[in-house]
């Protein structure tokens, strides 16, 4: 299947975007509790204040879309705060729809957690609501909106809601000059029956899942798009970045999109990588590209050592000249920019881990969670399955707290899911067919018929959602509640 009917965008540099006005916020009594996300009128002033409302994006020259966002602006405000310091969030609903903040890769309740099915409180349309919580663990971490969209693509991740947080630890060494916030986004999805998958194109590993007779039905409608950037700017507009030879440059490096996995590269540099999900890994490793699943983040040191005029962008031809890029410039250099195709290994997770048993104590259970499609099970859309059935599973997923389980996800159809626990950090103990140990993360991509297992310790009693960060499999039945005895 193919991308039909590509455009190509370009063009020189250009300003952001346009501030929406902040309308009066409907506010609502009731004192909120500590870590909670109660309504509230509130007399001391909050620690951030993010305001979701319409926001008109500049992406390249002459191309203005319509989304919305925080604080008048796509990504969001970056919130840096100190792990353990108790934080108070103002957020101020100037939309006419309800909406969810989650708190991606944080420990947090479930009632402040930021997703319906945990029993978060929606800040209501042209309303507001105080969230308080105390910020951990440490590391890079984001937000976004956590509405569903279904069959609307001007909702939840469709729209320009994300942001980076940062969660400080204090400890960091600094061994860098420059530090970076880098999104990778997708813009003005639609559906389409000829949506591209670079999935089984660039993927080949193992694949113990793939069923012996394949299912032959044609899919429903599946999101795509033709529109890219990092950041708010496609490839070609907007100011470059601009180094100096020798620099070290600390990249925190975000997929915020809703519907791919995405592979980046620099020509002529190589990433170490620090951090997967912002956890330190225990083997940090060079790597010539990066791939990043929606939901997942990763931190790299990268050292300028080739003078010249880079692009740094995707390794996908398409999505690339579709905007999904920016340029890298050295001092004193000028010259068209440069892109070059790094060679294709496998992003492999194990080669940031160690050798020998998981960090943590054997597994309590083993809970073996199989995934499949159901070709337009849902009408004009695909239908996700989760040990047979969508989304709800009533008491099908019971936690003892304290205890410690193994997940074991296979994956047995033909695309790559980036899976996303809330509230908890798990430790992957099997990727692509051999056992690993020591890389800590909430997000994980399991490849299309592939299977990956992950360990986690039942220590965040309450509501805890596991889904595909994939919008559309999300919302068409591609998740779980866990529940805590």
């Amino acid at each position: 299947m193919k991308r039909r009917d590509f455009i190509k965008l370009g063009g020189a540099a250009a300003v952001g975007a346009g501030a929406a006005k902040l309308l009066p916020a409907q506010m609502q009594s009731g004192m909120p509790m500590q870590g909670s996300s109660a309504p509230a009128a509130e007399t001391t002033k909050a620690d951030f204040t993010l305001q979701i409302a319409p926001v008109a994006l500049e992406l390249a020259p002459n191309h203005i879309i319509s989304t919305i966002g925080y604080n008048g602006m796509c990504p969001g405000p970056l919130l840096r705060m100190k792990e353990g310091v108790p934080v108070t969030v103002d957020v101020i609903n100037d939309t006419d729809s309800p909406e969810f903040v989650h708190w991606h890769g944080l420990f947090v309740p479930a009632e402040v957690d930021g997703a319906e099915e945990e029993g978060t409180p929606p800040v209501p349309a042209n309303g507001r609501r105080r969230y308080q919580f105390t910020p951990k663990p440490a590391g890079t971490r984001w937000y976004h909106s956590h509405a569903m969209a279904g069959a609307d693509l001007h909702r939840g991740t469709y729209t320009g809601q994300f942001g980076f947080l940062m969660i400080d630890s204090g400890n960091d060494p600094g061994r860098y000059d420059q530090e970076l916030f880098l999104a990778l986004r997708d813009w003005e999805p639609f559906f389409s029956s000829e949506a591209m998958d670079t999935d089984e194109q660039e993927d080949q590993g193992p694949k113990p899942e793939k069923p012996a007779v394949m299912d032959t039905r044609p899919n429903g409608l599946e999101v795509t798009s033709m529109m890219y950037s990092i950041n708010d700017k496609v490839l070609g507009a907007g100011e470059p970045i601009r180094v100096k030879q020798g620099e070290r440059v600390l990249m925190h490096l975000l997929n915020a999109s809703a519907i791919e996995n995405k592979r980046i590269a620099l020509p002529g540099h190589r990433f170490q990588v620090l951090a997967l999900d912002g956890n330190p890994v225990p083997t940090p490793q060079f790597a010539e590209a990066v791939m990043l699943g929606p939901g997942e983040r990763v931190d790299a040191i990268v050292e300028m050592n080739q003078p010249g005029v880079w692009i740094l962008g995707g390794t996908d031809d398409m999505a690339r000249n579709a905007g999904l890029g920016t340029i890298v410039e050295y001092a004193n250099q000028h010259r068209e920019p440069q892109w070059v195709a790094p060679a294709k290994p496998v992003w492999d997770y194990a080669v940031f881990g160690r050798a020998g048993a998981p960090a943590g104590p054997a597994p309590d259970q083993i809970i073996q969670m199989v995934f499949e499609k159901l070709p337009s099970g849902a009408g004009k859309f695909d239908l996700w399955l989760v040990n047979g059935k969508p989304y709800p599973h009533e008491q099908e997923f019971v936690l003892k707290q304290g205890a410690r389980y193994r997940l074991v996800f296979h994956n047995r159809t033909d695309d790559a899911h980036p899976l996303h626990l809330h509230r908890h950090s798990f430790e992957i103990t099997e990727h692509r067919g051999k056992p690993m140990a020591g890389v800590i993360k909430d997000t994980v991509i399991v490849p299309l018929f592939g299977r990956t297992a992950v360990d986690f310790t039942a220590d965040q009693p309450g509501l805890t959602l596991f889904h595909c960060h994939i919008q559309q499999h999300m919302d068409f039945g591609f998740k779980a509640l866990f529940r805590y005895a």
